[in-house]
């Protein structure tokens, strides 16, 4: 596994391009305590690690984890209220990703006006 580039985007965000189901132990390690996934499965093809799997190999390493999946180019008010709802509820810190970490990071400032 190569280590995934991370943006921190405040004390207790940062966002990262697409994980696979072994980035799950290295976050953990690194001191993250949640996961956010915000690619929709199967956006980059059939090689693309599943939500499921994902899900698995985060919970396995200990990390809290949500699917919060949202398409390239469009977010809804309803996936920015979503967004903003898991950032007061998971354990901090939290790592989101999409396929580039650009997604994950345009929810961020839309949810927090920042």
């Amino acid at each position: 596994m190569t280590t995934p580039t991370v943006q921190q985007l405040s004390d207790d965000v940062c966002v990262a391009p697409q994980l696979d189901p072994a980035a799950m132990a290295w976050a953990a390690q690194a001191g993250f305590k949640s996961v956010i996934n915000n690619r929709p499965d199967f956006e980059g093809g059939p090689d693309q690690p599943t939500d499921a799997a994902l899900e698995s190999a985060a919970r396995q390493a200990g990390l809290a984890y949500a699917f919060l999946p949202v398409s390239p180019g469009s977010q809804t008010a309803e996936q920015i209220a979503r967004f903003a709802e898991l950032l007061q509820q998971l354990p901090k810190p939290i790592l989101a990703f999409c396929r580039t970490g650009t997604r994950s990071g345009k929810l961020f400032h839309a949810a927090t006006g920042s």
